[in-house]
């Protein structure tokens, strides 16, 4: 009689967090953020030694530390590269790079950049609250013009930047907003994000209640105008973000002109949701077009280093 096939093992959602103190500020979107991103892992059932998180630096880069997954909190800006290199020498891992928005669209901008274009099967998260929270409330690249927090002794002269521009523009294959705050939300919308086959970009509006007094949790609930300020672009009818047929450039056109619109909505009516998603070849499968062993083993496994390398440390003499 053949054996009963064992069941898959079932994580908990406690194996997903660590014992590591959790030290931000009360009242922090960073919060909402931490839970959201366990409550996905935990939903998609990811084994924890199959899942990388790496991070730059703010207060957003100690997030590895709270995820009891691999986690490495590299430098300031420099966290989707890091990201890169560990799919790229593991693709069976589940990679998600975390920044904030001074880390991500300020002195890591080129490589947000860069990132998009080549559609590594990757997770980015940025939280954006607009200020530099962990150096005491400087304005950010997002915080708009005009603006002056109380950190600030005066109001910002610079014209913030529209980070889902930046991503439809570079490439990015998946493109979404969520909000810290709705964790129910947001859970969906990385849980969509990881499950995209290519590079997925996911901007968090965060709040940072000690440095900006100006995006509150009471601000984007609209109390001062009656309504709230964020609108779910999965709840309108006529929103369809899918590029359903790759090949239609004008298909691409139009869904990415109409995403871009969205991005631009005033401050009564801020758009979550899903902005853009098309499936394309991705950076990993192409790579293991050129290098078949990579079909069947990740880079790590490959016996890279059986060959005899004195022969060529000679030539360097």
């Amino acid at each position: 009689m053949p054996e009963a096939a064992t069941a898959p093992r079932k994580f908990t959602l406690g194996e997903y967090k660590t014992d590591v103190h959790v030290d931000w500020c009360p009242g922090c979107g960073d919060f909402g953020i931490l839970s959201s991103i366990q409550q996905a892992f935990f939903q998609l059932q990811l084994p924890p030694h199959r899942v990388a998180l790496i991070s730059g630096i703010g207060c957003s880069g100690k997030t590895p530390h709270y995820v009891d997954t691999y986690g490495l909190h590299t430098l300031h800006g420099r966290a989707l590269p890091v990201a890169t290199g560990a799919k790229l020498a593991n693709h069976q891992l589940t990679v998600m790079a975390l920044g904030g928005d001074g880390d991500g669209y300020g002195i890591g901008a080129g490589y947000f950049l860069n990132s998009g274009r080549r559609n590594l099967d990757i997770t980015y998260v940025v939280y954006n609250n607009g200020v530099y929270g962990l150096t005491k409330g400087q304005a950010s690249p997002t915080l708009r013009k005009g603006l002056k927090t109380k950190s600030m002794p005066e109001a910002s002269i610079q014209e913030g930047i529209n980070p889902i521009a930046v991503a439809l523009g570079a490439g990015y294959t998946w493109i979404g907003r969520g909000y810290a705050l709705d964790v129910k939300h947001l859970v969906s919308l990385i849980t969509q994000a990881i499950t995209h086959k290519g590079t997925s970009f996911l901007d968090v509006y965060q709040t940072c209640p000690v440095y900006n007094d100006l995006r509150t949790k009471e601000w984007y609930a609209g109390e001062d105008i009656g309504h709230s300020r964020l609108r779910r672009l999965d709840a309108e009818a006529d929103w369809d973000p899918v590029v359903h047929d790759p090949a239609n450039k004008d298909e691409i056109v139009q869904k990415k002109v109409r995403a871009l619109a969205a991005s631009y909505d005033n401050d009564d009516r801020l758009a979550v949701g899903v902005y853009y998603k098309i499936d394309l070849p991705t950076y990993d499968d192409q790579l293991a077009g050129k290098i078949p062993a990579l079909k069947e083993h990740p880079l790590i496994d490959l016996p890279l280093y059986e060959r005899d390398v004195e022969p060529l440390f000679k030539e360097l003499e």
